[in-house]
């Protein structure tokens, strides 16, 4: 058995799809990447980070978070353009550190991508059941909580994941202008929130500025780093982006300042307008709105909400069913979830189990514990891929490299101790739930993945 794929076989099978079959251009590929990192963070995780994590020092927690997602953002902008391949992670740990990496690498990615999926929808639910109030609506409690919290299913979340996917499966052409309008939607409701609350900011609010000390700063930039995902997403569209070795870097990093510069005001207006101990709820905008009498506004905040986090949705099902494609065609998946279909040439097979099993544990499971596994699974996965800049640069030095990382070794080091730093700083409940889905993952690949290529 080849332990490491050969990177040259590697470049030449996916070096031949003709530019003309590429359908994201540099816009789509930055709102990708916006509409993946703007979403449950800022609209729902400000609110809940402020409250039970780092209150308004959760700017510094962002800031951590940006900082580490921008050395990050480096390594993949460097391994994405010399491997544009929609594996990501998975592909470069096999490519440099072996088929079991590689497999463990994919398998955490998978899991990440449809704990996450599930975890915005159940946030969407919040904002969804919210909208419905202010109009006069209000659905049984029973329909929209799942059965741990009371409820039969959340049905909204539920319905939502299942027609995001039904979406993707008409193919990126045709469903990269409905996430431009929805993440464009996203960005306009962010605006009108920072807008109408800046007036309301009370800076006796930011006192103390560091409640919970700077342990609680590190635990909420733990806890918001999955948001910044959003770079894996990117990876993952390589194939299908136009002049990639250019376009992929600018995207990740217009991605990243972007969404860092959101993110920051945000918080520091949230935490201005009410005080921090009472921003513990899921529609964080809307009830920050709603405290100082801005109804129509909340309700408009609300609505955008309803449709910007499905742009989220939509990126984290589309890179989790690119990751099960390209582990099917290296044999770790079985080789039906890599077909795609003939009307859209779209991987609908591999999309449904993505989007099929994120909807039902948004609509059943108490997602708290399971999204943790967002958070160990994606600081995992980014220690790796910076680990694989530096062995990739060591076992292939005269590949081909359209955008190198400066400073020799140096930023790829200190994006892997971040990691490590912010690593020790999630629970260990987090620990457990990644180590459960490793373990089936390890189980899988010795019963099937591994027999499938000897």
């Amino acid at each position: 058995m080849n332990n490491r794929v050969d990177v040259n076989q590697l470049l030449h099978s996916i070096s031949g799809k003709p530019e003309e079959e590429r359908t994201l251009s540099l816009l789509d590929l930055s709102v990708l990447g916006i509409g993946a990192m703007i979403g449950t963070g800022i609209l729902v995780l400000t609110g809940v980070v402020a409250a039970t994590d780092a209150g308004p020092g959760e700017v510094v927690s962002f800031l951590v978070a940006a900082l580490a997602s921008g050395l990050i953002g480096l390594c993949y902008a460097e391994l994405s353009t010399t491997i544009p391949n929609s594996g990501s992670a998975y592909v470069y740990a096999w490519v440099t550190m072996g088929q079991f990496v590689g497999f463990l690498a994919g398998w955490t990615l998978i899991g990440v991508y449809i704990t996450t999926t599930a975890t915005v929808a159940n946030g969407w639910t919040g904002y969804f059941q919210s909208f419905l109030e202010e109009i006069g609506v209000n659905l049984p409690n029973a329909l929209v909580t799942n059965p741990s919290g009371g409820g039969l299913v959340n049905l909204p979340a539920l319905v939502m994941a299942l027609l995001v996917t039904l979406v993707l499966t008409r193919g990126t052409g045709e469903s990269k202008l409905l996430n431009n309008i929805l993440v464009a939607v996203k960005i306009a409701i962010i605006l009108l929130f920072i807008v109408v609350s800046a007036r309301d900011v009370n800076v006796a609010n930011w006192h103390p500025f560091f409640p919970y000390g700077a342990s609680g700063v590190m635990t909420g930039a733990a806890a918001v780093f999955f948001s910044f995902l959003g770079f894996d997403a990117l990876a993952t569209s390589a194939e299908d982006a136009k002049h990639v070795q250019k376009n992929l870097p600018r995207a990740i990093i217009i991605s990243l300042i972007v969404s860092t510069t959101l993110y920051v005001v945000v918080s520091l207006v949230m935490t201005g307008v009410v005080s921090y101990k009472k921003l513990n709820v899921s529609e964080a905008m809307a009830s920050v709105l709603l405290a100082k009498g801005h109804t129509l506004t909340a309700a408009l905040v609300s609505a955008g909400a309803i449709l910007g986090i499905m742009a989220v949705v939509y990126a984290f099902v589309y890179a989790g069913a690119n990751v099960t494609m390209a582990m099917s065609r290296g044999g770790l998946l079985p080789s039906a979830l890599s077909k795609l279909s003939k009307g859209h040439q779209s991987p609908n097979r591999a999309l449904w189990i993505n989007g099929i099993l994120a909807a039902l544990l948004a609509g059943f499971v108490n997602l708290r514990n399971l999204a943790l596994i967002a958070n160990v699974g994606s600081l995992t996965v980014f220690a790796l891929i910076s680990l694989a800049v530096i062995l990739l640069r060591r076992q292939h030095p005269d590949l081909n490299r359209p955008f190198k990382i400066p400073f020799g070794y140096l930023v790829p080091t200190l994006s892997i101790l971040i990691c490590l730093l912010l690593l020790g700083n999630i629970t260990a409940t987090a620990w457990l739930t990644y180590g459960a889905w490793l373990l089936a993952g390890v189980v899988f690949y010795f019963a099937y993945s591994r027999q499938k290529l000897m």
